[in-house]
């Protein structure tokens, strides 16, 4: 009979690849929250600044990124 340490690795070893992709998956997508991020407080500087045509620019290139970001991850989950 398996003692509960054996039977405890095997489920780790089984959920690993899990874990990585989920991992991969959450990497990716704090990634592209940091870029939005960056983006808008760029955006926001650049009006502050009185760089109103460039702050919209750049404040443009938000949902851009988020779109890219659905469409990045959505092709990761099915995989």
């Amino acid at each position: 009979m398996p003692s509960v340490m054996d039977r405890t690795s095997e489920a780790t070893s089984a959920t690993s690849p899990r874990t990585d992709a989920d991992r991969r998956f959450w990497a990716t997508k704090v990634a592209f929250m940091v870029a939005s991020f960056l983006s808008l407080a760029l955006s926001v500087t650049l009006w502050a600044l009185g760089n109103q045509t460039q702050a919209i620019f750049v404040g443009l290139w938000v949902p851009s990124i988020h779109s890219l970001g659905t469409l990045v991850l959505t092709g990761e989950r099915t995989r």
